[in-house]
């Protein structure tokens, strides 16, 4: 069974509330991290068997990690966490599929025409919009039989 999965049947499981928040604190608002963290995170991390105990930081270090293994951009990865680019690239970017290799292969594939048909850009339609955009931007200094050489 899928992890979401197993995540949203957990949360059915939980105790209803009227709080807004998906896991609120003992009164119902927010969480106290500091009380949070020595009377339920570690005690459930030891139940569970976990060795060595992880902090709850490390858990969105593990969500960058396999969501930029499962092939998830670094720029969606950077909405998701509310990260810059630069961020997610400087810790996150030797994971990343949408790297330099990632790139060169792509372009590779696509020029050996390794790629399926559907995912090349069908730009037939494109010439005579192109043709009319070039003579409202023709620069006098150029001629039309010099563009089309371009």
């Amino acid at each position: 069974m899928p992890l979401q999965t197993h995540t949203l049947n957990a949360l059915d499981r939980s105790t209803k509330n009227d709080s807004p928040l998906v896991f609120p604190g003992e009164r119902g608002g927010y969480l106290v991290i500091h009380h949070f963290r020595p009377y339920q995170w570690r005690p459930a991390q030891k139940t569970a068997g976990i060795s060595p105990l992880r902090r709850i930081y490390d858990l969105r270090h593990t969500f960058a990690t396999f969501a930029l293994r499962a092939g998830i951009s670094t720029f969606d990865l950077s909405r998701y966490m509310g990260a810059s680019l630069t961020m997610i690239d400087r810790h996150y970017g030797h994971l990343a599929r949408d790297g330099r290799e990632h790139a060169i292969r792509l372009l590779d594939e696509l020029t050996a025409r390794q790629r399926p048909r559907w995912t090349l850009v069908d730009a037939a339609w494109t010439p005579a919009l192109a043709n009319a955009a070039r003579q409202d931007n023709e620069s006098p200094k150029l001629s039309s039989e010099k563009l089309e050489a371009l």
